[in-house]
């Protein structure tokens, strides 16, 4: 195979691209998240409502990996990509002209179909274009891309609304990140590992088997379902005690918060590097361990705390997450990388739409101590997924739990 050498010109061309993909593709998806407390104060609606903007896009995102999964290996990469970014972004510049909150959901659930051409593929292609035994740290640098992302489009949401309206604040953003989307077009170099491939049913059923049935990768499908759920469920709802008393943070104050998710470069790369050369089991439980103590610390009153409770959130998250997607790969041989890939997102995505949404209930119900003891049982259960199969939870052995 002729893989990418870490540290050659293209590795840097490549790496590049991928982070300007993945900060459009997770701007534009989680743009509306500081809007949430926003959307239920103009439009009279709940917050589990509210928090459509987000899970509609996820949900239906999920939904079509799974089908993106099935054909993947006939795809152009590159092709898909682009256009994923493209229609991406203008359909952001779309949502600026509408008014009706419903309205917008539809074109969320529009968004999230189109969304859905860049994350899988990408991992794809990271994994057919670079060793093996470099997986971990490329892929960290991808992850990195979605957290720089993720604070870009929520900030730049927060300044643009408090200083126009939000359907601006997604004009001009869906206007930079369209220009960036043709950047990306005519610079990502081509694939050299893809190798088209006829669709047979025959084939697609043993990858099926191998990557739904597989105990292994179930595991990881289930620990990303429970990672993403626990950290959309977080900050979707952060803003509900924040925009009120005792704090009353402006839309801008609350979108700047969300510049801890810059933790999330440092920790998914690092870690994503860990988890090349240590047991991945251990660097996994750590990354949990870190997110749980965040979640925790937001019970305490004093804003400083609450800051630091959700950087320790996105920390943990991004490492785990970055762990996570390498592992799948690891797992994976060179012909089921893609399905796999998508299968783990498919179910990560499905857990930022139902958990995430389902949080709202915890929040209307319990108020904030409700989502935090809701976050807490996710992520146990994501610890004893993450170590052990399924199929021997209730066998566990905690002498074995950190063999390789």
């Amino acid at each position: 195979m002729n893989y990418i050498e870490i540290g050659s010109k293209e590795y840097k061309k490549v790496s590049l691209c991928i982070l300007i993909g993945s900060i459009v593709n997770f701007a534009l998806m989680y743009s509306p998240q500081p809007l949430i407390s926003l959307y239920s104060e103009l439009y009279h609606v709940s917050p589990e409502t509210a928090s459509l903007s987000i899970s509609l896009t996820t949900i239906t995102m999920s939904i079509c990996l799974f089908f993106v999964s099935l054909f993947i290996s006939s795809w152009n990469r590159k092709l898909i990509m682009s256009f994923s970014l493209i229609l991406t972004s203008l359909l952001a510049i779309f949502t600026a002209f509408l008014s009706n909150f419903y309205l917008f959901l539809v074109l969320r659930f529009f968004e999230g179909i189109v969304v859905a051409g860049f994350p899988s593929i990408a991992m794809t292609y990271l994994n057919e274009e670079f060793s093996p035994k470099d997986i971990g740290k490329i892929l960290g640098y991808y992850v990195s891309g979605t957290a720089i992302g993720g604070f870009l489009g929520r900030i730049l949401t927060g300044i643009f609304t408090d200083l126009f309206s939000w359907q601006v604040a997604f004009l001009i953003q869906g206007s930079i990140f369209m220009l960036a989307s043709v950047w990306f077009t005519f610079n990502l170099p081509d694939s050299k590992n893809f190798n088209k491939t006829n669709i047979s049913f025959c084939r697609l059923k043993s990858v099926l088997i191998f990557t739904l049935f597989n105990s292994k990768l179930v595991n990881l499908y289930l620990t990303g379902f429970l990672l993403m759920g626990a950290y959309i469920s977080i900050l979707n709802y952060i803003g509900y005690p924040l925009s009120r008393d005792p704090y009353d943070l402006s839309q801008t104050a609350f979108g700047f918060l969300f510049v801890v998710n810059l933790v999330g470069v440092f920790s998914s790369a690092y870690f994503g590097n860990l988890s090349d050369q240590y047991s991945r089991r251990i660097i996994m439980c750590i990354a949990l361990s870190i997110f749980l103590s965040g979640t925790l610390l937001t019970l305490e009153p004093l804003l400083f705390f609450k800051i630091i409770g959700v950087s320790l959130v996105a920390f943990g998250f991004f490492a785990g997450h970055a762990v996570a997607s390498s592992w799948v790969g690891f797992l994976s041989s060179r012909r089921q990388k893609c399905q796999a890939s998508s299968y783990y997102l498919f179910f990560y995505y499905l857990g930022a739409s139902l958990l995430g949404w389902a949080g709202g209930f915890f929040l209307k119900l319990f108020g904030w101590n409700g989502i935090v003891f809701y976050v807490s049982i996710l992520l146990i259960i994501a610890f004893f997924s993450s170590v052990r199969p399924l199929s021997n939870i209730l066998s566990f052995n905690p002498v074995k739990v950190f063999s390789k």
